[in-house]
C-alpha cells in the first residue's frame, strides 16, 4: 500500500479482496482506520517482502479492511486539504516556544482520527509542551516523528541538478551512504555546492558509477608512486580514465607533462621495485606520439556548417514590387507627356 510521499506497507487481504493496482482502499490503523492507494499485488508482494527481510506471517503486519467507500474518500480529501494549513500554523507555534527544530511534513490518518508531524532537528528537542498545544489547537490525536535530512527531501520532492525529478523521490528507497570518497575516485572537484543535493547531503547518484570507477582504477598504479628514471623522478599529475592515460612530471620540470599509459607506469614500477631504472619517460611517451600518428583524421562528413555562419553580414535583398511600381509610375508619366504633347 502507498501512502502520501511514497510511504509504502505491507498489508494481509485476510477478507480475500479482488484488488487490483491504483484501487483505494480502507486498511486496519492504530487507532481506526487509513486510507491508501495499491501499490503492489500477487507474487511480486512476496518477492519485496523476501528483499526487505520482512515475514509474511509476522502477527505485526496489519490487515485490509474494504475497498474505500465514497465517505471515506471525502473525509480522506478533507484531511489531506487541511494539511498545508496546519502545517503553517503548527511552525508558528514552534518557533514562539522557541524550538530548535523544523516541521517539514503533516500527514493526516485516512479517517482524521490522528496527525503525524515530522520534523528535523539536530539535537534532542524537548515537544511536551509543543504536543499539549498541538492537541489543543488542533482537536486531534498527534504524533512526532523525528527524520533525517534525506527522508525530509524525499518526502518535500523537488527538481535535481539534471532536471529531473529527485531520485529519493520517485524510485530510491534505500539511502546508503556516500563519502567524498566516491568523489575522489570519480575525479570531481570537492566542490560543496555542485555535490551536496536539495537534503544537503552529497548527492546519492555518487555512488552509482562507483563500482565501474573503482574497477577502472584496478589497472591504473597508485596516483602517489613515483616513477624513478636516469633524467629524474615522475610525480603523476592527471589521472585520466576514459583515455586510459596518465600525465608524469620530473621534479622541478612541472610544466612539461609525459603521457603514459597504465601499462608502462606499471612496468616502469616493477623495474623500479627490482632496482632497475629506466632511462626516461620520453622513451616509453614516442611510442604514444608514434601510435597517434596512424590514427585516422576524421573529416565532417555530415555537411555541418560553420560556426561562423552568423558572423557575416546578410545582403539586403531588392524589393522588387517596389522596383516594379516605380516602373509603372514611369510609364504613366511618359505616356501622359506624350499625350499632352500630342
Amino acid at each position: 500500500m502507498r501512502f502520501k510521499n511514497g510511504r509504502k506497507h505491507f498489508f494481509k487481504n485476510s477478507e480475500n479482496l479482488s484488488l487490483s493496482i491504483g484501487d483505494v482502499v480502507a486498511v486496519e490503523a492504530s487507532p481506526g482506520h487509513d486510507v491508501g492507494v495499491v501499490s503492489l499485488t500477487g507474487e511480486l508482494v512476496r518477492v519485496q517482502m523476501k528483499k526487505k527481510k520482512e515475514d509474511p506471517n509476522s502477527a505485526e503486519i496489519l490487515k485490509i479492511y474494504r475497498k474505500a467507500s465514497q465517505k471515506d474518500i471525502d473525509v480522506w480529501q478533507e484531511c489531506r486539504e487541511r494539511e498545508e494549513k496546519i502545517k503553517q500554523r503548527s511552525r508558528q507555534i514552534a518557533i514562539r516556544l522557541k524550538l530548535q527544530m523544523k516541521i517539514s511534513d503533516i500527514e493526516f490518518q485516512g479517517d482524521g482520527s490522528k496527525a503525524t508531524f515530522y520534523y528535523t532537528a539536530d539535537d534532542r528537542v524537548d515537544f511536551r509542551q509543543l504536543i499539549k498545544e498541538f492537541a489543543r489547537e488542533f482537536s486531534t490525536r498527534i504524533e512526532m516523528r523525528q527524520i533525517g535530512l534525506r527522508q525530509e527531501a524525499a518526502r518535500l520532492g523537488g527538481i535535481g541538478s539534471c532536471g529531473r525529478e529527485l531520485c529519493c523521490s520517485t524510485w530510491l528507497t534505500d539511502f546508503r551512504s556516500v563519502s567524498t570518497s566516491a568523489a575522489r575516485y570519480q575525479q570531481l572537484s570537492l566542490n560543496p555546492q555542485k555535490l551536496a543535493g536539495q537534503c544537503g547531503k552529497l548527492k546519492c547518484c555518487l555512488n552509482y558509477e562507483l563500482d565501474t570507477y573503482l574497477e577502472a582504477l584496478k589497472s591504473f598504479p597508485k596516483s602517489d608512486v613515483k616513477l624513478k628514471t636516469k633524467k629524474g623522478t615522475g610525480v603523476c599529475q592527471k589521472v585520466d580514465i576514459f583515455k586510459n592515460m596518465l600525465w608524469y612530471a620530473y621534479e622541478g620540470e612541472w610544466m612539461n607533462w609525459h603521457r603514459l599509459t597504465p601499462e608502462q607506469a606499471n612496468k616502469i614500477i616493477a623495474k623500479n621495485k627490482k632496482g632497475e631504472t629506466v632511462g626516461s619517460l620520453e622513451e616509453f611517451e614516442v611510442e604514444l606520439q608514434l601510435d597517434d600518428e596512424r590514427t585516422p583524421d576524421f573529416n565532417n562528413t555530415v555537411g555541418q556548417d560553420s560556426l561562423t555562419r552568423f558572423d557575416k553580414p546578410k545582403k539586403k535583398r531588392r524589393n522588387t514590387s517596389s522596383n516594379k511600381n516605380k516602373k509603372r509610375r514611369k510609364r504613366k508619366n511618359n505616356n501622359t507627356s506624350k499625350s499632352k504633347n500630342a
